[in-house]
């Protein structure tokens, strides 16, 4: 259990206009990372929607061919670079210093360039469209990527490096924030799970984002300078260019899960009233994941050549990484067995999110086998298993994390009646869209072409129907968070009853987050043992009875 000494007990309002300015404050940024991100979720949502639209029917009658093929690279490299990979810096941003007692980031100066190089970045890619975006798909894989759009092209080079060095600097900051200011007496086995997760994702990021950067320099000297690293027809190697890109792209996944199974070990013990279930085993993992996330990157090339002992070694490597991610997932379902669960909507996103990440694990392991890589490569069930991955393991954890911390971030709670109805629309939308898309892999659709045989339209239009619940889903979403910021009822300081150290000042915190330096007076996580009883006044009648029930 943790406690301050002192804490801050009253609300701070800020001034929108706060997180328009180049704050130095780690919450500001915080915030103002998860807006921008999710501005960039609506925006690659949409053409997601497109794509979808277009895929409704085997012809192209929605967009050309050259179009859709700018949609979906641009679609990926928003929702990979832009949503996913900025929301969990922007929940690193906000949380650490409040969860390990620090008045702000390391570096607070470059904390706030970190974040300012997102926005021009986004808008550098999106500009693409104005000269012809890049037609390659996400890869980017020469030669096609010399061959076409060469002004898009450049202009994606140049966004991916803006954004992989705001990438570099947040990770610096996570680091050192982490080992260097702790409160006295939070040894690393007392520190929370989130800190772990964040500390794995931050030394991949520092590992593998420089390699892709030299990766684009030298793709970018080729499309401009007419070099030859990667370009065939002047005796350079694509597959060094594969190498190189993979290198960064599959510890990417991690980069992007990490921070959300961080997060959702801090949900489930809160909102199960129960400790943790193998604290020391699943901050590990997360260790062991960073570490086995550097060494699997080939499979992935599977069909591009590589020597069979490599692909042999890849193919076990890739299983084996399925052992780490196993112990979190038993150690969440042992958290929540026997447990006093609540079902509020970041307890149904968390479990959503188990659900959703074992589906795309379960088939992360079959495609880690070589030969049946061999059959579904570059079919939709490569894009089947991508979205159970992301969408299933990062973009529901983003949603968990952000309905538990709001009232701590903004001052109100939100309404968990519309936050349940986004979770039905959202989960059902997930499974409708993407389950069809393994059976359409199976029976040999390739992915990224608009148009298709005829035989595949009835599971295609299944997919753009759970596309549209997902659009529909955004709506609840975004009405329900803008409305209760504004008008919510006030939150209290500990809503859910948590007993990390955020959960100890007011809501939202203070300035330098504590009066007074907090102390650590107990060993980690004790939920529901011990510790202050949550605040259910917020709650109906019938809410606050049943929720009670469940504390005790």
């Amino acid at each position: 259990m943790t406690a301050p000494t002192a804490t801050a007990h009253h609300h701070e309002e800020r001034l929108w206009w706060h997180f328009f300015t180049f704050s130095t404050d780690h919450k500001v940024i915080g915030i103002q990372y998860l807006v921008t991100s999710f501005l960039f979720y609506f925006i690659g949502g949409s053409l997601a929607g497109v794509i979808r639209t277009e895929l409704a029917t085997p012809a192209s009658d929605v967009v050309s061919p050259e179009l859709y093929n700018q949609l979906f690279t641009v679609h990926a490299t928003v929702m990979i670079f832009l949503w996913i990979v900025p929301a969990g810096a922007a929940f690193g941003n906000y949380l650490i210093p409040l969860m390990i007692g620090a008045k702000d980031m390391a570096f607070p100066v470059l904390n706030a360039i970190a974040f300012w190089l997102i926005p021009p970045g986004g808008i550098l890619l999106m500009s693409s469209f104005l000269v012809g975006a890049p037609q390659a798909g996400w890869t980017s894989y020469p030669p096609l990527s010399l061959l076409t759009g060469k002004p898009g092209e450049f202009i994606w080079i140049l966004s991916l490096l803006m954004l992989g060095t705001s990438s570099i600097l947040g990770a610096i900051n996570f680091m050192v924030t982490i080992w260097k200011m702790r409160i006295p007496r939070m040894d690393i086995h007392s520190m929370p799970l989130f800190c772990w997760a964040m500390i794995a994702t931050s030394a991949l990021i520092l590992l593998s984002t420089p390699v892709l950067a030299g990766a684009l320099i030298l793709l970018a000297f080729d499309l401009m300078a007419g070099t030859s690293f990667f370009n065939p027809a002047g005796g350079g190697d694509p597959i060094v260019y594969q190498h190189m890109f993979w290198f960064y792209s599959h510890p990417a996944v991690y980069i992007m899960i990490l921070p959300f199974f961080g997060a959702l070990s801090e949900i489930l013990p809160v909102h199960a009233r129960k400790p943790i279930f193998g604290y020391r085993a699943i901050a590990y993992s997360s260790l062991i994941i960073s570490f086995l996330g550097l060494i699997v990157w080939a499979h992935h090339m599977f069909t591009s050549g590589v020597p069979g002992w490599l692909r042999m070694f890849f193919m076990i490597t890739t299983m084996i990484i399925a052992v780490p991610t196993g112990i979190k997932i038993f150690g969440w379902l042992g958290t929540l067995w026997g447990g006093k669960i609540s079902f509020t909507t970041p307890m149904l996103f968390g479990m959503g999110l188990i659900s959703a990440f074992l589906i795309g694990g379960l088939t992360g392991v079959m495609v880690a086998s070589v030969p049946f890589d061999i059959h579904v490569h570059d079919t939709y069930f490569i894009v089947a298993h991508l979205h159970y991955v992301l969408f299933g393991g990062s973009v529901l954890g983003i949603f968990a994390a952000t309905y538990h911390w709001f009232p701590k971030m903004t001052g109100r709670m939100y309404n968990e009646f519309w936050g349940r109805v986004h979770f039905a629309l959202t989960f059902i939308g997930l499974n409708l869209t993407f389950m069809p898309m393994h059976e359409l892999g199976l029976l040999g659709m390739n992915r990224r072409v608009a148009m298709y045989d005829p035989q595949f339209q009835n599971l295609n239009l299944l997919c753009s129907f759970g596309t549209l619940l997902l659009a529909i889903s955004t709506f609840p979403f975004v009405i329900n968070m803008v409305w209760s910021w504004l008008k919510g009822p006030q939150a209290a300081n500990n809503p859910w009853g948590g007993l990390t150290l955020e959960w100890q000042t007011s809501s939202p915190p203070s300035i330098e987050n504590f009066d007074e330096l907090p102390v650590m007076t107990s060993g980690p996580y004790d939920y529901g043992l011990g510790g202050k009883k949550a605040d259910f006044s917020f709650l109906k009648p019938k809410q606050r009875v049943m929720a009670a029930s469940a504390e005790k």
